[in-house]
């Protein structure tokens, strides 16, 4: 273990199983010269902290486990494993020629191994770059997708470094079980989230090396690298079963600490209780002859803590950035009281902990909850108790030497989400009151996010993988959302329409127009502004340049209405590139400002006419979050410009979901269309796309959240007459229209119109009636020994109802025309005769008489999120203990 150690005048925390002089300057580092020079010539600055201890082991073919804040960057094992496949001896391994139909020469001598196709190119990019340096090593990516000709069609000549995916890996493994028979560096890079995504097919991936090593004949080098952000409890399995006495590296102290397997105890209390919480925690430690450090982030807090620590006869010490004594001093009687079989204490403001230097404790109390950047450097005083051996079996309470104590308050909110995340990633033991205050802060964090768009990913695939950092909008806005001043045949939302995509966004969503079969009103009007624009004297460039305004941009003999995005300073030719949004098409992109023309108001009446289109029911393979490229460059290719006609199956604002949507072909001599090509079919048919049945009703669902009245009020302009023609419409009179065998539907091809909503009003409204019984009244409940008080907050609630049973209570009420429902299953049992419900003005007050009297650890069976502590009615004792302990 080493701590502090000093790279070129930096401090940085490392934790090493074994020790490892770093290689701080790039002249020195184990990597061959003309990768050095390679490195230089790229003006390379590293070797960073974290590079500086990997490489070293990595080039001297040990196993090597890196988890480090860098933990994604491949430059972490890239240059070392270059170097050992330029500068070792691989005579010896066996001659594979003619054996493995996949290779042309030899199987590979490396393999990296990827979560992503995405991390896999990058991975390809840094090795081609870097090779030069080297002999030639041909890397090589291997994406095979889905379909099982592709492996028997691929070429690879020379390759010695193959860089892919689990799934394509094991794909590969299928066809032919010898090709791991010459790897001898296997590379999992973001091992934890390989880990986290397909742990099962790695375990797959590493018995299938295990026995091709096993099978090796001479004495062949076998290496395992796996690198990454965090510990994953996978590593250890990992460690134990495929690896020989690995080199750990971990740069990151939390990261350490749940390797080094410190104990994490979440201990609730009120925050006027603390101070009597602490004193019963150190009453514990006192008998155990622990060093203990209680941290705070204020002045007043330590002094008020080292005052009631000495009213209760236990010795302390204090420090902070106003204390008289310095740091020296303090250290010296921290020492002391410990060599002297007194319990060491120290109280502390954390901007003191960095000139102390203490790693010796063995307790953290966290007085004042830590905020994720704080967390780590409390933990790091307690480094040189952290067990450096990998375990057996869980950890436990008695062999742990560290052990850090957070207090966990109704004032700890701010910080809940980013503290649970790693609670639960350390696999601590974690109590309901910090999940109820989790949720109310992401629930105030997803509503800061309101004015943003809607996740991208949400409405491509109906899933965000990680809402929590998407910095995006997962709920219905609607004044975003639905959408004003739009064309007529937008808010009609026709369900079967003649789409013309003019910018591909990915494999599944467009920009385009939706253009109407009788009178298309944008190419009359896209005539009138090319024969406006051919006047020179027209073109009049604008001069003041703002935010939202609509120009005119000639491109060539097009012009195109653009609306104005942003304009950055002007240069000193008073020239500038400004971003503007092609308002017909929806792609964005830089122009310069002097190309910008005055638009009149005549070519403005017509609203924006792009919308965004969104093929349903697919998504990439593999659980990938992006579509490979590959597949979007083959639908750019085949839809962009061209004529398609679609089924609309949901609309919101100016984005459809459609499904099917084909290309046509128009045969005007025969007055008829051909259906060239499906395209979710087309996608499905690269081998890279998957079925998503899932899409269409997530997407239903996130649209639940608009009231019905509103989508009534958008289509207002439909009349009974209306209704006739559109049904008159959907006779399927028109033997020009061919179904598509793969997608085809029980009705035509193509209606003018979409008919869900304007013929089955009452369907909306008895949906209005289930969307209401969603409903459910915010909650705040307290206790004491006999009784549990609830109270639901509700403004003048009317036809109350309150059904109490052993075990359950429901109330339902209407307030302000809406249906308030709350169905709660106890956690205990409760006398139900006995129990009562009070209606007020702004609340209703439950009563549940305890069957069994005693304190409750929580009140419901399964968590509710509008279901909380009423904080303002602990106060009765010092002693009442409402939470659950650790």
């Amino acid at each position: 273990f080493q701590s502090f150690q000093n790279v070129r005048k930096e401090k940085n925390f490392v934790f090493l199983s074994k020790k490892i002089e770093p290689s701080s300057l790039l002249e020195t580092a184990p990597l061959s010269d003309g990768l050095k020079k390679e490195l230089a010539w790229s003006k390379f600055s590293g070797p960073t902290f974290t590079q500086s201890y990997c490489w070293p082991p990595v080039a001297w073919g040990c196993d090597v486990v890196a988890i480090s804040h860098q933990g994604n960057d491949p430059l972490l094992y890239i240059p070392p494993v270059l170097t050992l496949l330029q500068e070792s001896d691989y005579q010896a391994l066996p001659n594979m020629s003619g054996v493995c139909i996949y290779w042309t020469t030899e199987p590979p001598l490396a393999l990296i191994v990827c979560p992503g196709w995405k991390k896999a190119q990058l991975v390809l990019d840094l090795l081609k770059r870097y090779r030069k340096g080297c002999r030639c090593l041909h890397p090589v990516l291997i994406i095979l997708g889905q379909n099982k000709e592709a492996a028997s069609q691929m070429e690879i000549r020379g390759c010695e470094v193959v860089v892919t995916t689990p799934y394509n890996l094991l794909r590969l493994l299928e066809h032919n079980t010898r090709l791991l028979c010459r790897v001898c560096h296997l590379v999992l890079d973001e091992v934890e989230v390989l880990f986290s995504d397909t742990s099962e097919q790695v375990f797959t991936i590493l018995d299938c090396y295990k026995k091709a090593t096993a099978q090796a004949q001479g004495n062949l080098p076998h290496q395992i690298i796996a690198v990454g952000t965090q510990w994953n409890k996978h590593i250890t399995p990992l460690i134990k079963e495929f690896m020989n006495d690995p080199h750990i590296v971990i740069t990151v102290i939390e990261e350490a600490a749940i390797f080094g397997s410190v104990q994490q105890v979440v201990q609730p209390c009120m925050n006027s209780n603390r101070t009597a919480e602490l004193l019963k925690i150190l009453d514990f430690t006192q008998r155990n002859l622990q060093k203990v450090l209680v941290f705070t982030d204020s002045v007043t807090e330590v002094e008020m803590i080292h005052k009631a620590l000495k009213s209760n006869s236990i010795v302390s010490l204090k420090k902070h950035k106003e204390s008289r004594c310095n740091a020296e001093c303090v250290l010296e009687r921290w020492r002391k009281m410990h060599n002297s079989g007194t319990p060491a204490v120290l109280v502390l403001t954390d901007d003191c902990l960095q000139s102390l230097g203490i790693t010796d404790a063995t307790w953290v109390i966290h007085f004042s909850f830590p905020s994720p950047a704080v967390f780590g450097q409390r933990l790091q005083s307690m480094s040189d108790n952290f067990c450096t051996g990998i375990k057996d079996s869980a950890v436990d309470e008695e062999d742990t030497k560290a052990k850090s104590v957070i207090l966990l308050t109704e004032n700890s909110s701010c910080h809940a989400p980013g503290i649970l995340y790693y609670l639960k990633h350390a696999e601590a033991e974690i109590p309901e009151e910090l999940y109820d205050l989790t949720a109310r802060v992401q629930e105030s964090e997803e509503h800061e996010k309101f004015s943003r768009p809607l996740c991208a990913s949400l409405k491509s695939f109906g899933i965000c993988r990680n809402r929590t950092e998407c910095p995006d909008r997962h709920q219905i806005n609607l004044s975003i959302d639905t959408a004003q001043n739009i064309a007529d045949e937008m808010i009609e939302t026709p369900e079967r329409v003649t789409i013309l995509p003019l910018f591909i966004v990915h494999a599944t969503n467009y920009f385009g127009r939706i253009v109407k079969k009788q009178k298309d009103q944008y190419a009359v009007l896209a005539k009138e502004m090319n024969d406006y624009f051919k006047v020179p004297g027209h073109r009049i460039s604008v001069n003041t340049m703002e935010k939202s305004v609509y120009c005119g941009l000639r491109e060539g003999a097009i012009c195109h209405r653009v609306q104005v995005v942003e304009t950055p300073a002007k240069d000193e030719e008073n020239v500038y590139k400004v971003t503007v949004k092609y308002i017909d098409e929806g792609r964005t992109s830089q122009v310069n400002s002097d190309q910008l023309l005055h638009l009149p108001a005549k070519f403005q009446s017509l609203p924006p006419q792009a919308v965004e289109i969104i093929i349903c029911r697919v998504k990439p393979i593999d659980n990938e979050v992006e579509w490979n490229p590959k597949v979007t460059d083959h639908i750019n290719c085949k839809i962009k410009g061209k004529l398609h006609h679609a089924k609309v199956v949901h609309t919101l604002g100016k984005t459809v979901w459609v499904d099917p949507m084909v290309g046509v072909t128009n045969l005007p001599t025969m007055k008829m269309w051909i259906n060239e090509y499906n395209i979710r079919s087309e996608i499905l048919s690269m081998g890279l796309g998957t079925d998503n049945p899932e899409h269409v009703g997530e997407i239903q669902k996130l649209c639940r959240q608009i009231p019905v009245l509103d989508r009534a009020e958008s289509l207002e302009h439909f009349t009974k007459e209306d209704t006739a023609g559109l049904e008159e419409a959907s006779s399927p009179q028109d033997p020009s229209i061919q179904e598509n065998s793969a997608e085809s539907c029980n009705s035509p091809m193509f209606l003018d119109v979409f008919l869900d909503d304007v013929l089955q009003t009452k369907e909306a409204e008895d949906s209005t009636v289930h969307q209401q019984k969603g409903c459910h009244p915010p909650i705040k409940w307290f206790q004491d020994d006999v009784s549990v008080s609830l109270k639901v907050q509700i403004l003048r609630a009317t036809d109350s109802k309150c059904e109490f049973s052993r075990e359950k209570v429901t109330f339902s009420a209407y307030s302000e025309g809406k249906l308030y429902v709350a169905d709660l299953e106890l956690y205990q049992s409760v006398i139900a005769e006995k129990s009562t419900c009070v209606i007020k003005d702004t609340e209703a007050v439950i009563l549940l008489v305890k069957e069994k009297k005693g304190a409750w650890c929580k009140l419901l069976k399964n968590k509710n999120v509008h279901v909380s502590l009423d904080f303002e009615h602990w106060e009765e004792s010092e002693d009442e203990r409402p939470f659950t302990v650790g």
